[in-house]
């Protein structure tokens, strides 16, 4: 008997979780960092997400708690999710530099690039890339069939044949100054219009 649409999607999903899963063994077993005892900031949210965020490296509350965009910058995000009314359940956000480290330079090259892992698992539709260290990582990882991404806020550029990219400014640099919180803003709810624009379900 052939599969409904509805059983091959909960397969899709089953896999992405179950691939999500090793990589978070792999990611806390990794010695490639020089952490210590503290453990990786490790990806959140949807497995099969539409929106992924990538931030260059964790602040100290996503330390503290070993979950990306824990914290300030994820209190601010789901606020401006709720203006621009996208799902939160439709999002996924991780790190470049996922060991806490007190220089990011000192991350592990092969480490950085697990993000790459993290986007063949999600197959986001857009990605959006926060702050120009995360740019430029992003643009290191030489991503299969991708091109370079440029630092135009709020714009929406191809990555991959399939994949979007939205470049912001840095999320944790924008919580505090108000001219800060007003760029990183103007070029979010960009997203907000990509989202609209989606066909439904």
């Amino acid at each position: 008997m052939p599969l409904t649409d509805d059983e091959i999607s909960e397969k899709y999903l089953e896999r992405a979780i179950r691939e999500l899963n090793a990589l978070t063994r792999e990611l806390q077993a990794c010695e490639g960092c020089p952490r210590g005892q503290k453990m990786p900031v490790l990806g959140s949210g949807h497995p099969q997400a539409d929106i992924m965020l990538i931030k260059h490296m964790a602040a100290p509350s996503e330390i503290e708690e070993g979950v990306a965009f824990y914290g300030r910058a994820g209190t601010a995000l789901m606020k401006a999710f709720k203006r621009l009314t996208i799902d939160p359940l439709a999002v996924y956000g991780t790190l470049c530099v996922k060991c806490p480290l007190p220089d990011p330079s000192l991350a592990d090259a092969a480490c950085v690039r697990r993000v790459l892992e993290e986007i063949a698992i999600v197959q986001p539709k857009i990605i959006v890339v926060m702050g120009p260290s995360a740019l430029a990582a992003l643009n290191e990882m030489e991503i299969p069939l991708g091109r370079a991404l440029s630092e135009r806020p709020g714009e929406i550029q191809r990555l991959t044949p399939t994949t979007e990219a939205l470049y912001v400014p840095s999320i944790d640099d924008s919580l505090d100054e108000q001219n800060a919180k007003r760029a990183f803003w103007d070029a979010f709810r960009a997203l907000g219009d990509w989202y609209a624009a989606q066909p439904p379900y």
